[in-house]
C-alpha cells in the first residue's frame, strides 16, 4: 500500500500545503511518494526529496506542465495511478481542479476535504459548513482525496532523503492551451500559510476605511489581510482576501476579526484558528461564540486604541 501525494510547487520550491498533505498521505499507512510535475521543476523535485515521511519523488517535466493545467495534471497523475492505492490532493482551487478528473476517469468516488485519516479507508470530513462532521468509508481500489491542510500539521521540510525518479511525460492537451495569468502582488505573508490574519467585515463601511483602520494593525502585527464575503462582495476587498466557506479555509496562531458578525459560512473558514480575537459592538454577534477573546466595543475606537497599544 503506497500513496502519491501531488505536489503544489511554482517549479523552484514547493508550496507549503503540500507538507499538510504529506502528513495525511503518511497516516494512510505505507509509503509516500510524491509527484512534482512541471517544466524546469528540478529544483523543486530536489526540495521535495528533502520533505521528511517522503519515501520517492516521481519528477515529470515537460512544457506542457508548465501551469499545472487541470487536464495535463491529471493525464500525467493517471499514466502512474496503478501503483498507488491513495492519491492526495491539498484541498486547494488547484487541487480542486484536478482531484475530480483523476477521480472520474479512474471510476471511483472523491473524498473531499478530509480532516481526520481514522484508518486506510475511513475518514472525516466537515458537512454543513462544519456544523457536523461526516465519517466517510470507500470501498474503492484507488482512494482520490483532497485534504483540508488546517486539519493537518505540516511535514517538516528538511531532514527527508528520498530518491528523485524521472518518469515520462505525458502529451500536452491539445484542448487546453495556457493564454496567461495575473498575480495578485502581496507583500505580506500569503493568506493561507500566515500565522496571524487581521480580517475586516461589512462594519468598516468602504475600502478606504478598510485601509485605513485595518491596514495599521496588520502592520504591527505582521500579518496577512483578511476579509469576509460581506466584504468582499460590497467591493471593500479584493476577492484573494476572502476568508470562509466559499473563500479560502485557514488556521492561523492568532485571527484577529474585527467588525465581522460571524455567519456560519465565514466561521467555517476561520473556526480552526488557535486563538481567535473578536472586536465587535453587537453583542449578539455569532463571531463572539468562537472567539477566545471578545471585545465589545466600536472598532472605529478600538482597532486605533490596540494599534496605539502594539
Amino acid at each position: 500500500m503506497t500513496s502519491l501525494v501531488i505536489a503544489e510547487h511554482d517549479n523552484a520550491s514547493v508550496r507549503p500545503a503540500t507538507l499538510n498533505v504529506v502528513t495525511a498521505a503518511a497516516k494512510c499507512g505505507g509509503d509516500v511518494h510524491l509527484l512534482v510535475a512541471g517544466a524546469g521543476a528540478g529544483p523543486a523535485a530536489a526540495a521535495a526529496a528533502k520533505i521528511a515521511g517522503v519515501a520517492k519523488v516521481l519528477h515529470a517535466d515537460d512544457a506542457g506542465l508548465e501551469h499545472a493545467l487541470a487536464e495535463n495534471m491529471a493525464a500525467q497523475v493517471l499514466a502512474i495511478a496503478a501503483n498507488y492505492s491513495h492519491i492526495l490532493f491539498a484541498a486547494t482551487a488547484s487541487g480542486k481542479n484536478i482531484a475530480p478528473r483523476v477521480a472520474a476517469k479512474l471510476d471511483v468516488g472523491q473524498i473531499s476535504d478530509v480532516t481526520l485519516v481514522v484508518s486506510e479507508d475511513t475518514f472525516e470530513r466537515p458537512i454543513y459548513a462544519g456544523n457536523a462532521i461526516a465519517t466517510v468509508q470507500s470501498l474503492d481500489a484507488t482512494k482520490v482525496i483532497t485534504v483540508r491542510t488546517t486539519g493537518f500539521d505540516p511535514a517538516a521540510d528538511s531532514g527527508g532523503s528520498a530518491g528523485v525518479e524521472t518518469v515520462a511525460a505525458v502529451a500536452a492537451s491539445a484542448q487546453a492551451v495556457f493564454k496567461g495569468s495575473e498575480i495578485a502582488k502581496n507583500d505580506r505573508p500569503e493568506l493561507t500559510a500566515a500565522k496571524i490574519i487581521v480580517s475586516g467585515g461589512r462594519a468598516l463601511g468602504s475600502s478606504e476605511k478598510f485601509a485605513e483602520v485595518m491596514t495599521p494593525l496588520a502592520d504591527k502585527l505582521g500579518a496577512a489581510m483578511g476579509a469576509s464575503r460581506a466584504a468582499v462582495d460590497a467591493g471593500y476587498a479584493p476577492n484573494d482576501w476572502q476568508v470562509g466557506q466559499t473563500g479560502k479555509i485557514v488556521a492561523p496562531q492568532l485571527y484577529v476579526a474585527c467588525g465581522i458578525s460571524g455567519a456560519i459560512q465565514h466561521l467555517a473558514g476561520m473556526k480552526d484558528s488557535k486563538v481567535i480575537v473578536a472586536i465587535n459592538k453587537d453583542p449578539e454577534a455569532p463571531i463572539f461564540s468562537v472567539a477566545d477573546y471578545g471585545l465589545e466595543a466600536d472598532l472605529f475606537v478600538a482597532v486605533p486604541e490596540l494599534v496605539a497599544a502594539l
